[in-house]
């Protein structure tokens, strides 16, 4: 079995959340390749993380749920995945 690439969108509740200790709690939380902010527009900034885990069933589910419990998140939807 391989391992799966999936990017995730976390938009945070509000623009006054601390992106940076969302960014901390995010790692903290999932094993994160990289995050990258994506401004939306009045003062909110989107993070779209990148994350690889294994090729199972469930396991993307698992990191979508992970970060959705995190404080500050407002929401946090997987946007892309592929095999890697």
């Amino acid at each position: 079995m391989g391992n799966v690439a999936i990017i995730v969108k976390i938009m945070p509740e509000s623009p006054d959340v601390d992106r940076e200790a969302l960014k901390a709690a995010i790692k903290a939380a999932v094993p994160v390749d990289d995050i990258r902010e994506e401004p939306i527009g009045f003062g909110l900034v989107a993070l779209k993380a990148v994350i690889v885990v294994p090729d199972r069933a469930g396991a993307p589910d698992e990191v979508e749920t992970a970060l959705q419990g995190l404080e500050g998140v407002g929401s946090a939807e997987i946007i892309e995945s592929t095999l890697v």
